[in-house]
């Protein structure tokens, strides 16, 4: 989707669509919504008296005005409804802007032109109007439709949202408009090349899939290099609780790593972001019952968050140094499949009892997490769906967050604020961390269904060690069920939007 900023009046746009908006409760529109009421006979004014259009959340009301009204240039008007005034926020803009332009998009229109919302007496800032209108448009219509077969004529209908142009009145703010919608381009293309990756099937999508992606991302975007290692680094490496994970399945583990050096000058001026990258879980022996396995092929959604959050970071390119680190793998029931109660040795030397070899996800973690310290790491943040009681625990409106820093944890949480993606800090208390212990290892890597979510996070937090860190659980979030707002169904995408602003405001602090 490309997007145009132009200064001017909307009522002289010669457009396909034009995009007005208007508050619940309001019975006479103002400023550019009223200019259009005034242009088209008070159309807008008489279907709010009709009761027809009120102005609700989300709502869209389609006005055909072709030749209908002299010194008028759109075909149509689209008003969309804000909500109550108070209540109007980035969250809102996002979800109103993926409703219109899926509106625009089943009437078979490729272009439209929109004011900004609550730019005006809603009090949004311009700027930040734009990104979400930006990102709710591409991320509101996104489609995933790479296996389905569809015949010439299917092809040809609603093709989709080709242009949006975006109307400021104010010539000087057109510039810093500007900016903001290209930022938040590369934020959105981002986020859906995640849900492209999560979205594959995995029969496609396994680790050198995965890592062929990571390649074409680094290919195609100056500033990223690329490092794949393979099984035999990992043994070299000592990476046992990765490797046991990857020892059950046919396909090849895969290590993938992408570096953006945007501050050569301070080697320490860094962040690891990594990535859950399990991009099939059965279970291992500790098999899912069937219809746990649904869903499964999203375990990698980790990995494909900081794959394409690294594309985005070197694309805008910040004062920070950024790696991107997946350590890919299936967990397979194959012959070789490590056992219940196998005992793994990770790559700083810990010796972890293996109780459940659906809990695969925080071996792998640990093995990467570790690979960062000794690479250098500062600051590391981990994404990973790994437990079903973060889902219990929150719900779906919040992924869990869990950190030794709380510096790094509230600069994560306030970039997520800033995307309209939710993270919810629990605890790392001494209790939960006891039920990790093994009474012939080191650590065991399940502790219990009490507190679930909590004690994975402390597994984990073994190996971030004193290095200031933040786990992300994204089970609850990962996918989505339903269409609403810029959701799709399928893959979310989260977090990488907020992996990207993060980066942004890290290298702000810095500069």
């Amino acid at each position: 989707m490309n997007f145009e900023i132009v200064s001017g009046d909307i009522t002289q746009q010669t457009t396909a669509v034009a995009v007005v908006n208007l508050f619940s409760g309001v019975t006479s529109p103002g400023g550019a919504t009223g200019a259009v009421d005034s242009a088209i006979g008070s159309t807008i004014s008489k279907l709010i008296e009709a009761g027809e259009i009120k102005g609700g959340a989300s709502e869209a009301t389609l006005i055909h005005t072709l030749d209908h009204h002299d010194n008028f240039g759109p075909d149509r008007v689209l008003v969309a409804g804000l909500g109550k005034a108070k209540s109007l926020d980035l969250v809102a803009i996002r979800n109103i802007a993926a409703v219109v332009a899926r509106r625009v998009r089943s009437i078979g229109v490729t272009e439209a032109t929109t004011i900004l919302h609550g730019a005006g007496i809603g009090g949004i800032d311009p700027s930040d109007s734009a990104e979400a209108i930006v990102e709710g448009s591409i991320l509101g219509t996104y489609e995933f439709k790479n296996y389905k077969s569809s015949s010439e004529d299917d092809a040809d209908q609603n093709a989709g949202l080709e242009t949006l142009t975006i109307i400021e009145l104010d010539p000087q703010k057109a510039s810093d408009i500007r900016d903001a919608v290209d930022r938040s381009t590369k934020m959105a293309n981002a986020e859906a090349l995640a849900r492209d990756l999560v979205n594959h099937p995995p029969n496609i999508m396994t680790p050198t899939r995965l890592a062929e992606e990571a390649a074409n991302v680094a290919e195609s975007t100056p500033g990223l290099k690329l490092t794949i290692l393979e099984r035999a680094d990992a043994e070299k490496m000592g990476m046992g609780a990765y490797l046991g994970v990857a020892q059950g399945s046919h396909e090849p583990p895969k290590i993938i790593r992408l570096d953006y050096v945007g501050d050569p000058d301070d080697a320490d001026n860094n962040l690891w972001i990594i990535g859950k990258g399990i991009t099939f879980d059965s279970g291992g022996l500790s098999l899912k019952p069937s219809s746990g396995m649904e869903t499964m092929k999203s375990d990698m959604a980790g990995g494909a968050s900081v794959i394409a959050a690294a594309k985005a970071i070197a694309e805008i390119a910040p004062k920070i140094n950024i790696t991107a680190l997946c350590l890919a793998t299936e967990n397979m029931p194959g012959g070789g499949a490590q056992r219940v109660s196998d005992v793994v040795q990770a790559m700083n030397g810990k010796f972890i009892e293996v109780l459940n070899t659906d809990a695969e996800g925080r071996l792998t973690l640990a093995d990467a997490l570790c690979y960062a310290r000794e690479n250098g790491a500062k600051r590391m943040v981990d994404v990973a769906t790994l437990t079903g009681g973060i889902v219990v625990a929150l719900g779906k409106g919040n992924s869990g967050a869990f950190s030794n820093d709380d510096e790094l944890v509230n600069a994560l949480i306030s970039a997520g604020d800033k995307r309209g993606q939710s993270f919810w800090r629990l605890p790392l208390d001494d209790v939960a961390k006891r039920q990790n212990r093994s009474n012939i290892a080191d650590l065991k890597n399940t502790g219990g269904r009490l507190a679930h979510a909590i004690t994975a996070a402390h597994f984990i937090g073994e190996f971030a060690e004193d290095t200031p860190w933040v786990h992300l659980d994204i089970a609850a979030t990962a996918m989505s069920d339903v269409d609403a707002g810029i959701l799709t169904m399928g893959a979310t995408g989260v977090p990488t939007r907020t992996l990207v602003q993060l980066a942004l405001d890290l290298a702000a602090q810095n500069s």
